[in-house]
């Protein structure tokens, strides 16, 4: 009977260390914006980040792309994952808090206290400061209010544990950047670090992932398989590395700006949405971003 009872003791005392293992962890306050963002700036962030790519309607343009009322389903072997309303309206961000908003995007965290799945890219968005996320949930409050919620995910066993997601940020959410620059880098090297590493989330595809699906930082922006094997590309995306991709810094601003190639043609694929997202950007972040992949380690 002893045994029972201590076997018993055991499994309860596992339960709860578990459970807390796997709990959230949200920002201390003092962490979060204690001022209200400015929409002007937070347009350069949602270009940045791509935010239209996932939540407007697939295939919109101008006015329309500015809609967040859900996209087109992320399809993973992990399941199926809906890109949720983000507009202001009571069905998408319209009652959340600055302090909400930056849970989600920093440690990815919803409102109700639930983990969110890493198909949402808070692992890369864990980079940015307070301050950007705070001009970023500005302007997404200046954006017409949408009504309509996503479907639900599709996620089979043993993904379908939320609270499981816990233990797996504390294997792969980290703020610190993913490469070490030397003390003497250049600013404008920096900066594209920043938006590349963080807002930009540019890691999300072009880094490889291992088992769990978490970045193989080891392999940073080597390329790797295409999450939802795209179609005309072999299911592949690109290497940014020196080593991957050979063009000057200049033709990589320049392509980012027109869409156009050094060689003369044109991007294709889910790319497409991103540079005309970085279309956006004022020149110098464009060039930030490839004094950046210039510097990147080949193999890291």
């Amino acid at each position: 009977m002893r045994w029972l009872i201590s076997l018993t003791g055991l499994v309860v005392l596992g339960a709860l260390a578990g459970w807390l293992i796997t709990a959230p962890q949200p920002l201390a306050a003092d962490d979060v914006a204690a001022a209200p963002g400015d929409a002007a700036r937070g347009a350069r962030i949602f270009h940045v980040g791509g935010c239209a790519s996932c939540h407007a309607a697939k295939g919109a343009k101008g006015e329309a792309r500015l809609l967040l009322a859900g996209g087109a389903a992320l399809v993973t072997p992990f399941g199926t994952f809906q890109p949720p309303n983000i507009s202001p309206g009571p069905d998408g961000i319209g009652d959340w808090s600055l302090s909400e908003f930056d849970n989600a995007m920093r440690r990815g965290i919803a409102p109700d206290g639930r983990h969110y799945y890493p198909a949402f890219p808070y692992t890369s968005y864990a980079r940015m400061t307070a301050g950007d996320v705070a001009d970023l949930f500005a302007y997404l409050k200046s954006l017409p209010a949408v009504a309509g919620k996503a479907p639900d995910n599709s996620i089979a066993f043993p993904y379908n544990i939320r609270r499981g997601i816990g233990l797996w940020k504390r294997l792969y959410l980290n703020a610190d950047p993913v490469v070490a620059l030397p003390a003497n880098a250049p600013a404008d090297v920096r900066a594209g670090q920043y938006l590349v590493e963080g807002p930009g989330h540019c890691g999300e595809c072009h880094t490889p992932r291992d088992g769990f699906g978490g970045s193989d930082q080891a392999h940073w922006l080597a390329g790797g398989p295409d999450a939802e094997g795209a179609k005309g590309n072999g299911g592949k995306v690109p290497g940014l590395t020196p080593a991957s991709l050979k063009w000057s810094a200049a033709e990589i601003a320049d392509y980012l700006k027109t869409g156009f190639t050094p060689d003369y043609d044109s991007v294709g694929g889910t790319m497409v949405e991103v540079q005309a997202n970085l279309a956006q950007l004022p020149d110098a972040d464009r060039a930030a971003i490839a004094a950046y992949l210039k510097a990147v380690p080949n193999g890291k």
